[in-house]
């Protein structure tokens, strides 16, 4: 490899949101300057809760049609789903025999996933976290983006690689590292400060919508929700008030802004001024990439092809690395 290699996945959702963009998706597109990237729809990992299987194949391409708009160069970069590279499942079954029962029971997202219900909860939710290194070590990549919330799961890839390597006496996997953002945008609910912008929330007026048209963006932060006090004129005062502190968040990473620039510009005056610029700000960035995602989606057929393409040079690499695998494990297809 000429470049340090990423690969990182995105759950098919559908109707991605500002969160998602600013968490995530506007990071995937700065990388692919620096790294050869590889960026993966996981639809295989959707499914260890319900779907509804028409809405998930729509939620595939949507998805693929939302990284194009946000600026994802399909041909410096591999994108591609997950179920049209059977080597992720096939390395998924030799890590479920490589990694430990006790590393799983300590993942805290199975445990806020399935809740008091832990007993009915499918085994596919208990073992995501093995799929989750097979999608990232059938590529030995380098480097995988992640949040706060995510590091745990690359700990996990990074343990699995290292027993790997130490049971079959091999350097085969390398030790993944995390890209971890200088600022991470934590975007959260407009209407609690404290829960993260979420699909899931009942309140379409709780996040902005990556396909919101401006009227709709400006109702939004209008009506976000705020306290009576000025804005703050430091960052210990706006530490103390998660709902300014997340509009501050918002229009300092829309805007590539420190939030103490931010504090300099509006410290002291009233939310009013500051939301109608903030509403500017997201409908000048938000609005080209919605125009752009319903472009994509009127051609389903473009959208497919960027996913036979992908998939075609995943697997490529990823078929190589898996006979790599079976021979070190002892294991062959007889053909």
């Amino acid at each position: 490899m000429t470049k340090k290699r990423v690969f990182s996945g995105v759950q098919p959702t559908g109707n991605l949101h500002l969160g998602n963009y600013l968490g995530a998706i506007k990071n995937f597109v700065n990388l692919q300057e620096k790294f050869e990237c590889i960026y993966c729809v996981v639809d295989l990992h959707a499914i260890t809760v319900s779907q509804n299987p028409a809405e998930l194949k729509k939620n595939i391409l949507e998805t693929v049609a939302t990284f194009i708009a946000s600026g994802l160069d399909v041909k410096k970069n591999i994108l591609f789903n997950q179920a049209s590279v059977s080597a992720h499942s096939e390395l998924a079954w030799i890590f479920n025999c490589v990694s430990r029962l006790g590393w799983l029971n300590r993942m805290t997202q199975f445990k806020e996933k399935a809740g008091s219900q832990k007993e009915r909860a499918s085994v596919g939710l208990y073992v995501y976290p093995n799929l989750m290194a097979s999608d990232i070590l059938i590529y030995r990549a380098t480097h995988v983006p992640v949040g706060e919330d995510q590091k745990q799961h690359l700990e996990l890839c990074r343990d699995i690689a290292q027993k790997f390597n130490n049971d079959f006496n091999t350097k085969f996997f390398p030790l993944t590292e995390p890209l971890i953002p200088d600022t991470e945008s934590r975007i959260m609910s407009l209407r609690d400060g404290k829960k993260k912008m979420s699909k899931s929330d009942e309140s379409d007026f709780s996040r902005i919508n990556l396909t919101d048209d401006p009227d709709l963006i400006s109702q939004k932060i209008k009506k976000a929700k705020t306290d009576s006090a000025p804005i703050p004129k430091n960052l210990k005062e706006l530490d103390q008030r998660p709902e300014a502190l997340n509009l501050i968040q918002i229009y300092s990473s829309i805007n590539k802004l420190e939030v103490e620039k931010v504090l300099n510009e509006f410290g002291g005056k009233n939310f009013s001024e500051f939301k109608n610029k903030l509403a500017d700000s997201l409908i000048e960035s938000i609005c080209p990439i919605g125009k752009k995602i319903r472009e994509c989606l009127n051609d389903s057929q473009y959208l497919e092809k960027v996913l036979i393409d992908g998939s075609q040079k995943a697997s490529e690499i990823a078929t190589k690395n898996l006979e790599e695998i079976y021979d070190i494990v002892g294991l062959k297809k007889f053909t």
